[in-house]
């Protein structure tokens, strides 16, 4: 029995899939809420997505090929051009006529911040908004999808929470930090996220100072973290100097307790250090939280008194609250 991830309201909601780079290798097949699909890039250089198997033999597309736009089923050479139209049947006649149930049955989809967005029903919900994506003065930074063996719940409660940064986080920024969550309180924060302000004082080691900017052994932080139904988080770091950090961390539930995720950075640094050295010390910290969260097996609990919680989980219980309503709403 699943729990969350066949409500029919997470169907109008939108995912991150896959990254534009990706559809330059071929098809590209993912599960998202349990449902497995194709994407690919037309001769029109749209994306199309759509359920992985082959009219014909249900055979998955994934396994085939894209060449010029055309999508060529492995197992009997059906093909499928722009908007997903079925366009070449080699076992056939030519000019045979296609059937009516011989095209593919298109999704809708988004390419927005270098990621392709799966949206599986047909009352696609607001994508979150990023400002500093049109904003000269940042660049963009994106980050391969990975899978993790671990619910989208326990990520998003886990992207939310600051009270294990230095339990978790000892390898990287929080070795040493205080332990005391001061008082938080919520509150809608630019671009519709809901969430909280708060400074931390962060470790700042060697292996950090491309990422914070500065050196010494401590810096400091005035942040922000958000999210944004039903599974994206976004965190904002800045510096005195300055400098800003902007953490989009995005989670797509393969099933109850699988998940792909990636994060996208934003920062308005001078772009003289490379993408890859100024992320190297976010990813590190992203597998930090892997290696604690694939411990914890399950769906997070969403129904109220099931989890011990305090102040410093102010967040999280917003966003359970908000999330159980959204689950109900399809009733």
């Amino acid at each position: 029995m699943t729990i969350f991830s066949e409500n029919p309201a997470l169907r109008n909601q939108w995912y991150a899939a896959a990254s534009e780079h990706e559809l330059k290798q071929g098809p590209i097949g993912r599960t998202i809420l349990n449902q497995n699909i194709v994407i690919y890039r037309d001769a029109e250089d749209q994306v199309i997505a759509a359920p992985d198997r082959c009219p014909h033999r249900q055979a998955p597309l994934s396994a085939g090929s894209v060449e010029k736009g055309v999508l060529t089923c492995i197992y009997h050479g059906w093909s499928f051009g722009a908007g997903g139209r079925c366009v070449a049947i080699p076992s056939a006649a030519p000019n045979s006529p296609i059937p009516r149930n011989g095209h593919l049955s298109c999704i809708n989809t988004s390419v927005r911040y270098g990621l392709v967005w799966i949206c599986l029903g047909d009352d696609p919900a607001e994508l979150p908004a990023i400002t500093q994506e049109d904003d000269a003065s940042f660049r963009r930074i994106n980050n391969p999808i990975e899978k993790w063996r671990a619910s989208a719940t326990r990520m998003t409660d886990n992207f939310l929470d600051i009270a294990h940064f230095p339990w978790v986080h000892t390898g990287t920024f929080g070795n040493n930090q205080n332990t005391l969550v001061e008082h938080i309180e919520l509150e809608v924060l630019e671009g519709g996220f809901y969430g909280y302000k708060y400074d931390v004082v962060a470790e700042n080691p060697d292996s950090a100072n491309l990422t914070s900017g500065q050196a010494g052994n401590t810096v400091s932080r005035a942040m922000t973290t958000g999210f944004h139904l039903p599974f994206t988080v976004r965190s904002t770091i800045a510096y005195h100097t300055g400098l800003e950090h902007i953490i989009l961390l995005l989670t797509t539930p393969i099933d109850d307790v699988n998940s792909y995720f990636t994060f996208v950075v934003w920062r308005n640094d001078d772009f003289s250090v490379s993408a890859e050295d100024v992320i190297a010390f976010d990813r590190t910290i992203g597998q930090e939280d892997k290696t604690m969260l694939e411990r914890v097996p399950g769906v997070l609990p969403l129904t109220p008194r099931t989890l011990a919680c305090t102040q410093s989980d102010k967040a999280s219980t917003a966003w359970r609250h908000q999330f159980g309503r959204l689950l109900k709403s399809s009733v």
